[in-house]
């Protein structure tokens, strides 16, 4: 049984909420254990009022809850190398997708098939991705991180040497599938990860500095495909992309450790995982920043999938300044994520950035919109390149927030909400990334509209769901059989 302490409710950090709290008091031995407790502990970012995880229940042996050696000294010790691990299991999506984008027409020419095809491919991974998370994360909770996490990058390497002699369409299509459905678990237990190690603005610092490191990627992937098209066709950049895959392989099996300890770890089967996301999606506030980065992310995914054939068919840019134009756009997203970690977090509250994130989004998306229905007459390239630069920078304001806050309402089911959370981003965008072909190839309009209804349902979910300045945005919520 679990000892009833650990219903305490956690004291939201004073920086990201507007809602007073009152520490309760504390007794003589919780005065000697908070004042020994080392502030630059990643740990130590968890309210000081949460309930020592060590601490017996009454009805318990103490032997049963010794804690055995934690995997977070080894962390300490190889931290800059996990960082980089982390950042390269983030890194995952912009690499299975973004180095394929400057050969999209050129796959589309290779198998004779429309656009709208072609851009399945992009779609079969994203729902791999989106799905494939909804059954690594519970496996993470249940067996600990690196057994999941392995498996997977095994069998995504796998995928994508089989994309290397996709010979049609359709099976292309398929290996995309069990591609994105395999990397999922890079994506949500590296973001499981982060949470066993850290909590509150901590958190938020550690998730920003992520975005420079997978940031980094969007940047590299395309000018590397647009570059390999110089030598050799599509297929070559599927190579490129099992290589790298084999070494992301090796580096995790070489120097992550095990983050989740086996006492931590849910014993229970499929009706305990379901119950544990019931009561998830029960909590409001997770809801409505699940919400949000959801349909943030599908705002990306529509840039994602429709810019080759805009920047290149609309207004007849080379592969290679397709390339340029979609890695000046990643340097955005890094500047404004550092911008958010290095700068905001701590200053101003996380609510707060989130809605400048959400404000700048809906105001570029605005604007292409006019831009393409011809408002201001015909435009160039220039102008639609700052609009779409506005937009996917105001996303380092909002996903690193996003998952922080939501994050912030678990403590016990870090895997189970890592899932949804990507689960919401990717499924909604596999949703949305075919829709901005629908009329065609010669026009920019779908994916305008498609970008501002996302960026505008993001900004309605966060203010009805998680309801900033009226409830505690930190207050934890394990969810299911944790609660």
């Amino acid at each position: 049984m679990r000892s009833p302490t650990n219903r305490t409710t956690e004291r939201p950090d004073d920086r990201t909420t507007a809602t007073t709290w009152r520490q309760p008091a504390r007794g003589p031995e919780q005065e000697r254990q908070h004042a020994g407790r080392r502030p630059d502990h990643p740990r130590e970012a968890a309210p000081p009022t949460a309930p020592a995880r060590t601490a017996p229940a009454p009805s318990r042996p103490a032997r049963t809850r010794r804690r055995p050696a934690p995997a977070t000294p080894a962390l300490r010790r190889t931290g800059f190398l996990v960082t980089l691990v982390l950042g390269g299991l983030t890194a995952t999506p912009p690499l299975a997708m973004d180095m394929y984008l400057p050969a999209l027409p050129a796959v589309t020419d290779s198998y004779g098939a429309s656009a709208a095809t072609i851009q399945l491919t992009l779609t079969a991974c994203l729902a791999g991705m989106a799905l494939g998370q909804l059954v690594v994360g519970p496996m993470s909770d249940k067996w600990g991180r690196r057994r999941p996490l392995l498996t997977g990058l095994v069998l995504y390497v796998l995928a994508t040497a089989l994309c290397v002699v996709a010979p049609n369409a359709a099976l292309l299509v398929t290996f995309r599938l069990i591609q994105g459905l395999a990397g999922a678990a890079g994506i949500v237990i590296a973001r499981a990860v982060v949470r066993d190690l850290y909590d509150g603005l901590a958190m938020a610092r550690f998730f920003s500095t992520l975005m420079l490191i997978s940031g980094a990627a969007p940047i590299v992937a395309p000018l590397i495909g647009g570059q390999l098209l110089r030598f050799t066709d599509w297929r070559g950049v599927f190579a490129v992309l099992t290589l790298i895959g084999l070494g992301l392989l090796v580096l995790v099996h070489r120097v992550l450790p095990e983050t989740l300890a086996p006492e931590d770890r849910h014993s229970g089967g499929f009706r305990a995982t379901l119950a544990t996301m019931r009561g998830l999606l029960a909590d409001r506030p997770f809801t409505g920043y699940l919400l949000a980065a959801g349909f943030a992310s599908a705002a990306l995914f529509a840039y994602i999938s429709a810019s080759p054939f805009v920047v290149q068919e609309i207004y007849g840019a080379s592969p290679q300044t397709f390339s340029l134009l979609f890695g000046l756009n990643s340097v955005g997203l890094v500047g404004a994520g550092q911008l958010n970690g290095k700068v905001l977090v701590g200053r101003v509250s996380l609510d707060k950035v989130l809605a400048t994130g959400l404000a700048l989004m809906t105001a570029a998306a605005l604007a292409l919109l006019l831009m393409t229905l011809g408002v201001f007459g015909e435009v160039g390239l220039v102008p639609v390149a700052a609009g779409l630069f506005v937009l996917v920078s105001a996303l380092g304001l909002v996903t690193p927030n996003t998952t922080t806050l939501a994050l912030m309402r678990t403590r016990n089911a870090a895997g189970s909400a890592s899932a949804l959370l990507g689960t919401s981003s990717f499924l909604v965008g596999a949703v949305a990334s075919p829709l901005v072909g629908v009329a065609g190839e010669h026009t920019a309009v779908p994916m305008a509209v498609l970008q501002l209804t996302c960026a505008l349902l993001a900004a309605a979910c966060w203010a009805l769901f998680a309801r900033p300045g009226r409830a505690p945005a930190g207050a934890p919520h394990t969810g299911g059989a944790d609660s």
